[in-house]
C-alpha cells in the first residue's frame, strides 16, 4: 500500500538550475508529479499488471528498471501473484529508493539502487521500463535494450513506456499543446509548466514511436506494438 504523498508545487517557487533532478524534493512529491503530468498513468499501471498476470512466467524474475516510488513494482508483484515469481525494482537515485522502501512494505519485493545500465537482469520474463528511457543517453538505449532481450525467456515481454515526438512539427506541436492543457487541467499554473519545460528541455528529449519500434527490432524482438497512447506519451510492448 503506498503512502500519501504530498502535492507537488516544486516550480512555483523552486528551480532545478542544473535541469530535472530525481532528488528529495522530487521523491517527496513524484507520485503526483507523475499522475498529474503523464495522461493515462493510471492505465498504464492497470495494464502492466495486467500483462503481468498474461506473461509472468512460473518461478522466473520480473524487473521495474527505473522503479522510483515502485508504482509499477508492485503492480507486477499484484498481477504475477501466485507464481512464485521474485520481483526487482531498480534505480539509481537514493532519494527515491529510500522513499520507495519506506513506502513498499512487501517482503517478497527487492529493491535496489543500482544503475539500471549495470543492473544484473537474468531469467527474465517481465521486463518494465515505465518512462524510464528517454531519461538515459541515446547511444546507451539500444545497449540497455539488447541486454534486456538477452536477458528474457522465450515468450517474455518488455513493457515500454515513453514521451514520443511526432513526425510532422505540426502534429508534434499540437500534441504538446494538449500535453500542456491536460496539466492545465490538472491544476498546474502557466509558470509552473514553463519553469518545468525549462528544467527537462535538455534532460528528456522525446523520440518517435517508429524510432522506439526500430529500436526494439534491433534489438532481437520478434514483434512490437503500441498499446496504449494518450497525446504524446505511448506504452509498447515488445516480445521474444
Amino acid at each position: 500500500m503506498l503512502a500519501r504523498m504530498g502535492r507537488d508545487s516544486i516550480y512555483t517557487s523552486d528551480i532545478h538550475n542544473n535541469g530535472f533532478v530525481f532528488d528529495d524534493k522530487v521523491a517527496h512529491v513524484f507520485a503526483d508529479m507523475i499522475n498529474r503530468s503523464v495522461p493515462g498513468y493510471g492505465q498504464t499501471l492497470q495494464m502492466v499488471e495486467l500483462l503481468a498476470h498474461e506473461y509472468a512466467q512460473a518461478n522466473t524474475s520480473l524487473y521495474d528498471l527505473g522503479c522510483s516510488l515502485g508504482a509499477a513494482t508492485m503492480a507486477l508483484s499484484r498481477g504475477a501473484a501466485g507464481k512464485g515469481c521474485h520481483i526487482i525494482g531498480v534505480d539509481n537515485s537514493p532519494a527515491m529508493v529510500e522513499r520507495c522502501k519506506e513506502m513498499l512494505k512487501d517482503e517478497s519485493v527487492e529493491i535496489l539502487c543500482q544503475d539500471i545500465l549495470d543492473a544484473d537482469i537474468q531469467d527474465a520474463s517481465v521486463v518494465v521500463l515505465n518512462f524510464v528511457l528517454q531519461f538515459i543517453a541515446k547511444e546507451q538505449g539500444p545497449v540497455l535494450l539488447a541486454k534486456i532481450y538477452q536477458s528474457l525467456k522465450p515468450g517474455g515481454i518488455l513493457i515500454l513506456s515513453e514521451k514520443c515526438a511526432f513526425k510532422n512539427n505540426d502534429e508534434n506541436q499540437r500534441q504538446i499543446e494538449l500535453h500542456e492543457a491536460f496539466k492545465r487541467a490538472q491544476g498546474y499554473s502557466e509558470m509552473e509548466i514553463s519553469r518545468k519545460r525549462s528544467a527537462l528541455e535538455n534532460v528528456l528529449i522525446p523520440e518517435t514511436m517508429d524510432t522506439h519500434h526500430a529500436r526494439l527490432q534491433q534489438a532481437g524482438f520478434s514483434a512490437s506494438h503500441t498499446w496504449f497512447q494518450c497525446f504524446n506519451f505511448a506504452s509498447m510492448i515488445a516480445i521474444k
